[in-house]
């Protein structure tokens, strides 16, 4: 008989983000004609930059004549592309790793799945509330965690963040052998500081623990003092695996790029160095043919100074957007986080309400879709997250639309 694997029973309910699209089809059917803006899903919305856009021309160009025509390529990544991240981490962080460090696939969010399949099935696991889901989502699947118990999933360890440490949790105190950390974090847009990472590879180290480190928004950092990269923290390379990706950079959410950082010189549990390296390099060959070679393409020039420049162009306009959106909830009394070094803005619900409640009263009403902060995590319950990315036209109609509708 050909059973289903009882650990993806266990999920607690849809996946956050296909459940706000099914409530929202469901409203716009109650609502016909009745335009709805959306500031939830952190989907990119403007185009690929033109120096990028002409690389992947030009490999497209290649790939169309027989005699320059390629095929598979290695299923760790093009060597040049390896080679720019390298090369970026050295110039622009000031780290020193190795080119075979780097593994390329086509995104963060598959990584982060992914990625727990190399560690034991009875590895205890740490994640930050709130959390993006996918970290506790691929845990369960995977089978570490007992049922859900209406609030949280048992044998879970969660490092709450609170509006009283800055959404930033403090290390386990307790035992765990993987820790999932994302900064600038998704949901509540909250960074940490050196000091912060530095106790939590301090924490790694003692405790024999391996860090699952998200910088997937790193590029959004732009105020002085937070680190852009784990790797910046003295030991970090003995105790961390960084996964970051062209997506909110680049404008590659849909072109589908990433790459993790697996350093041969990582330690496992048993203390042994080089295991986990061989373990991604062999789950990688087993199960993936490597990422595109026409994104690949891109992410080379994306990686060059003209490309650096596209990017962090990209980067200001959400920025910016997310400013907008900021001061805006903010004039109407709302409390506000993030929205500074991070495109998501973490809203407080107003007047007591469930993020549920909000997220109802802010379709309803001003016809703005944003993320319940409960889907991210126990913790996130009574906060909602706005998402920068969207035409700036678009935000400020959202942005307006709230003003007008919704008394904070």
């Amino acid at each position: 008989m050909a059973d289903v694997n009882p650990d993806f029973m266990k999920l607690a309910s849809g996946y956050l983000f296909p459940e706000i699209a099914r409530r929202t089809r469901a409203w716009q059917d109650r609502n016909p004609g009745l335009e709805v803006l959306r500031l939830g899903i952190g989907n990119t919305t403007e185009a690929i930059t033109p120096y990028i856009a002409k690389a992947m021309h030009h490999k497209i160009d290649l790939l169309s004549d027989r005699s320059t025509y390629t095929g598979y390529g290695d299923e760790q990544g093009d060597s040049e592309l390896r080679e720019a991240l390298r090369a970026f981490y050295q110039r622009e962080y000031s780290v020193s790793l190795k080119a075979t460090d780097f593994f390329i696939s086509d995104g963060a969010k598959s990584d982060a799945a992914n990625i727990q399949e190399i560690f034991s099935r009875n590895a205890i696991v740490a994640v930050t509330d709130p959390s993006y889901p996918v970290y506790v989502d691929s845990n369960v699947a995977g089978g570490r965690t007992g049922e859900y118990n209406g609030v949280n999933y048992d044998g879970f360890v969660y490092l709450e963040g609170r509006k009283e440490n800055g959404f930033v949790p403090s290390p386990p105190d307790c035992h765990v052998d993987l820790i999932y950390l994302c900064s600038p974090n998704n949901p509540t847009g909250a960074v940490c500081s050196y000091s912060d990472l530095e106790a939590f590879v301090s924490y790694a180290l003692r405790e024999k623990a391996v860090i699952i480190f998200d910088a997937a928004y790193s590029d959004y950092i732009r105020q002085d003092g937070y680190p852009h990269s784990i790797y910046e923290i003295d030991g970090a390379s003995l105790c961390a695996i960084e996964i970051n990706s062209f997506s909110k950079n680049a404008g590659f959410t849909g072109v589908r790029l990433g790459w993790s950082i697996v350093p041969e010189t990582i330690l496992s549990g048993s203390g042994e160095a080089g295991v986990l390296h061989r373990l991604w390099n062999r789950r990688q060959t087993t199960f993936f043919n490597g990422a595109s070679n026409i994104a690949q393409a891109g992410g080379i020039a994306a990686l060059s100074e003209e490309g650096r420049a596209e990017c962090r162009g990209l980067v200001d306009y959400y920025l910016e957007n997310a400013r907008i959106i900021r001061e805006g909830l903010e004039g109407l009394g709302i409390t506000c986080f993030g929205g500074i070094n991070s495109p998501y803005v973490w809203a407080c619900c107003p007047c007591g309400m469930t993020s549920w409640q909000f997220f109802d009263l802010l379709l309803d009403k001003a016809h703005v879709v944003v993320t319940p902060g409960s889907g991210f995590g126990p913790a996130g319950e009574g906060y909602v997250r706005f998402s920068s990315y969207g035409h700036r036209e678009d935000i400020m109609r959202a942005v307006d639309s709230i003003k007008e509708n919704i008394n904070g």
